[in-house]
C-alpha cells in the first residue's frame, strides 16, 4: 500500500514519500491518463512561496511534491513531523528515465542552455537501454513562446515532460500549459540537466550525505551566493521563529 501522509513547512505540503514510492505513484499517474504535475520541493520553493501567492497555489494544487534538500528535512524534524527521506530532482531523473526505457514510456526535455538538453539526453539514453527521448528543446519560459513549445510538444505526443527553468519559472510553465498539453506527467528539475550533461559538477558523495551540498555549490559556483543565503540562513531563521 502506497505511504500517503503529507507535512506541511511554513505553508507548504509535501508528500512524504521516498524515491521508489514517488515512482510507484507516478507510474500511477501514468496508467491513470489525465494530465499531472509534479514539484521536486527544497527551502528555495518553500521562501518562494511565502512571497509569490500564484506560485503557492500551484505547489498546493501539484499532484506529488516530494521533498527535495536536507533543508526540507532537517526542518521538518526541527517541527516535529520528520520525513523520512529525500527524492531529488537528479534522482527522479534516473529513476524516470529507468521506467521509461523499461516500459516505452517517452520522455521530452525541456529547458537549459542551448544545448544542454541534448547532451543530458545522450547521457540518459547511453545509460538506459531502448529509452526513447522524443524532443530537446531549449525553448524559453516567456509566455510569448508557449504556442510554438505547445505545438512542438503535442506533436512529440511525450508520456513524460522535464522541465529545467528553475523555479519558479518552469512549475508556474507547467500549471499554466498543461490544461493545454495533457501531457501524463510534468516535472520541474530545475538544474538537473546541467548536472547530467556535466556543466556542473555533483559534490562527492560524503558531502552530500553529511549535508553541506550548499557549502559546496558556495565554493564550486560562487556566483549562486544570494541563492544559498535564502536556502540556508534566511530558511533556517524562518523554521526556527516559528517555534517561538
Amino acid at each position: 500500500m502506497t505511504h500517503s501522509r503529507r507535512v506541511q513547512i511554513l505553508g507548504v505540503t509535501i508528500d512524504d514519500v521516498l524515491e521508489s514510492e514517488a515512482v510507484t505513484r507516478i507510474t500511477a499517474m501514468l496508467e491513470s491518463g489525465g494530465a499531472h504535475q509534479i514539484c521536486t520541493v527544497n527551502p528555495e520553493f518553500i521562501n518562494e512561496a511565502a512571497r509569490n501567492p500564484c506560485f503557492a497555489e500551484v505547489l498546493a494544487q501539484a499532484d506529488l511534491c516530494t521533498p527535495d534538500g536536507i533543508g526540507v528535512l532537517l526542518a521538518a524534524r526541527y517541527l516535529g513531523t520528520p520525513l523520512r527521506g529525500r527524492v531529488t530532482g537528479v534522482r527522479l531523473t534516473h529513476r524516470l528515465a529507468q521506467l521509461a526505457a523499461e516500459r516505452g514510456y517517452r520522455l521530452f526535455l525541456l529547458g537549459a542552455a542551448p544545448g544542454v538538453a541534448e547532451e543530458a539526453a545522450a547521457v540518459l539514453r547511453a545509460t538506459y537501454a531502448g529509452l526513447t527521448i522524443v524532443g530537446c528543446v531549449a525553448g524559453s519560459p516567456a509566455p510569448r513562446h508557449e504556442p510554438f513549445l505547445q505545438q512542438v510538444i503535442r506533436s512529440a505526443r511525450p508520456d513524460i515532460l522535464l522541465v529545467a527553468y528553475g523555479h519558479p519559472k518552469q512549475d508556474l510553465w507547467v500549471a499554466r500549459n498543461q490544461p493545454i498539453l495533457q501531457v501524463p506527467v510534468a516535472v520541474g528539475v530545475g538544474g538537473v540537466f546541467d548536472y547530467l550533461a556535466g556543466r556542473v559538477p555533483f559534490a562527492p558523495a560524503w558531502i552530500r550525505q553529511i549535508g553541506l551540498e550548499w557549502l559546496y555549490r558556495l565554493v564550486s559556483q560562487p556566483r549562486r551566493w544570494r541563492r544559498i543565503v535564502d536556502a540556508v540562513p534566511y530558511f533556517c531563521w524562518r523554521v526556527v521563529s516559528t517555534a517561538y
